[in-house]
């Protein structure tokens, strides 16, 4: 058996992390996953504020989740990550990537000697002077990325790469299962979300979006008068039911049904306007994944909004469990897993 890897999943108010076996290998195997809390204000929209705090956090994954492995790929979505369309001349990809710091400046929000940055190619094309290749430029903040990867390393764990969290849910969801077709894979996180439209395996579109199941967390907050626990709680239970029994109940809906569409408007919003600027590509289902996809009525709700079939993702379809797992535990915090395995399976991409 190959050594194993560990994608690790840095949220706001938790860790999570999956091991797994034979990465290289048609069907690698899953050996372990753990959560522990994260203590508040030591990370934020899957970055690390706190590295101290964070790794701390980390040792104690370790010890409590039994992780052999001290090899990780860690994971960024956030703000702080720029994915935009760029089309250049036709070269080498190490060509093209020494390049690009010389033709993006105008295009990132930070001085290009502050971003780390990388180019995804999904097509060719012929331009004016010649050849180009059409793809997706990647740009994120240095420091926010250093920031993981000290965590990390201070925990005594050596961090293999860090990768873009759609583009590993992309290669867990879509690429492994050998979906055809244009789709639209939407992660709703926890203060984040994230749209990704892939072709044929390729992505060709990503939209990282500054909102999540948390928001509608806050939003039942501030309107039943409860604390985060009691909220979570409430949202869990009732997600969108239009059954009213009480006052509370008809508050906690209302807010519950406010920030949901709000974020279902940018859902579909952001699928439109690939259509808009693609209009040879039609997309043909959404693949919904992350904590927020569990919300109840929320997959028939961003189907009626967006007029596509909404289907939640199986992250286990193409992999093994170990016979120590408990597969009913494990099915139950599918959508929890599967950024932590989409990580670690990227790490033989």
């Amino acid at each position: 058996m190959s050594k194993s890897i560990v994608g690790v999943d840095i949220g706001s108010r938790s860790l999570r992390a999956v091991e797994v076996a034979d990465v290289d290998k048609a069907r690698p195997t899953l050996l372990r996953f753990y959560e522990v809390p994260l203590a508040e204000g030591a990370a934020s929209r899957g970055e690390v504020l706190e590295p101290q705090t964070v790794a701390s956090s980390l040792r104690q994954l370790w010890s409590s989740g039994g992780f052999k492995s001290k090899r990780v790929v860690l994971g960024m979505g956030n703000q702080r990550v720029l994915a935009r369309d760029l089309t250049v001349q036709k070269a080498s990809k190490e060509r093209i990537r020494e390049l690009l710091p010389f033709q993006v400046q105008e295009m990132l929000p930070v001085p290009v000697g502050d971003a780390l940055l990388d180019f995804y190619p999904y097509s060719e094309s012929e331009g004016e002077n010649g050849p180009v290749v059409n793809g997706l430029l990647i740009a994120a903040v240095k420091d926010a990325v250093l920031g993981n990867v000290r965590a990390s390393k201070l925990a005594g764990l050596s961090t293999m790469g860090v990768d873009l969290i759609p583009f590993a849910n992309t290669r867990l969801l879509v690429n492994r299962p050998q979906l055809q077709g244009t789709v639209a894979l939407i992660e709703i996180g926890h203060s984040t979300s994230s749209v990704i439209i892939v072709t044929n395996g390729a992505p060709q579109f990503v939209r990282i979006i500054p909102s999540g199941g948390d928001d509608i967390t806050q939003a039942v907050m501030a309107k039943v008068g409860v604390g985060v626990d009691e909220a979570v709680s409430i949202k869990r239970q009732r997600g969108l039911s239009t059954v009213i029994t009480s006052p509370a109940e008809q508050n906690a809906s209302a807010a519950i049904f406010e920030s949901v569409n709000d974020l279902l408007g940018s859902f579909r919003n952001t699928v439109q306007y690939f259509v808009n600027t693609r209009p040879t590509e039609t997309v043909s289902q959404i693949i919904l994944t992350g904590g927020g996809a569990s919300l109840i009525g929320l997959p028939d709700a961003l189907a009626e909004v967006t007029r596509l079939p909404v289907v939640v993702a199986d992250p286990f379809s193409t992999v093994a469990l170990a016979k120590s797992i408990d597969e009913a535990a494990l099915r139950s915090r599918a959508t929890d897993v599967t950024t932590a395995l989409g990580l670690a399976l990227g790490s033989a991409a």
